[in-house]
């Protein structure tokens, strides 16, 4: 399933499932939001077999950008660079999904009625 990039600012709209295609969505806004993912990711890479895993950490900047991550398989930790890079599928469960403060206090003033 491929859609838009959900709106940063509606924390209830979960990454979860998210399946960007690379023509709509640039992919270092999709890397981003699987750095900022708190679940696994699958990462569909160019002339090879998809890692699934959890982004740790990510280099934007230099003449070859790329990912790291820890493989789900085993935990062993991946540097992927952008370049082989399709596009990455949010195929985990977020566990923290809609539990920011900001959803907290929004549910806190409907249950006090506020």
């Amino acid at each position: 399933m491929t859609s838009p990039a959900p709106d940063e600012a509606a924390d209830e709209r979960p990454l979860e499932g998210w399946c960007p295609h690379p023509s709509e969505v640039p992919l270092p806004e999709i890397v981003d939001q699987a750095f900022d993912y708190r679940g696994d990711v699958t990462v569909l890479r160019r002339g090879a077999d998809p890692i699934v895993g959890y982004v740790y950490n990510r280099e934007t900047g230099g003449p070859a950008p790329f990912l790291q991550m820890f493989q789900a398989s085993d935990g062993a930790a991946l540097t992927v660079p952008y370049a082989e890079i399709h596009t990455i599928h949010f195929t985990g469960r977020d566990p923290a999904a809609g539990k920011s403060y900001e959803a907290w206090l929004r549910r806190k003033a409907a249950g006090a009625g506020v």
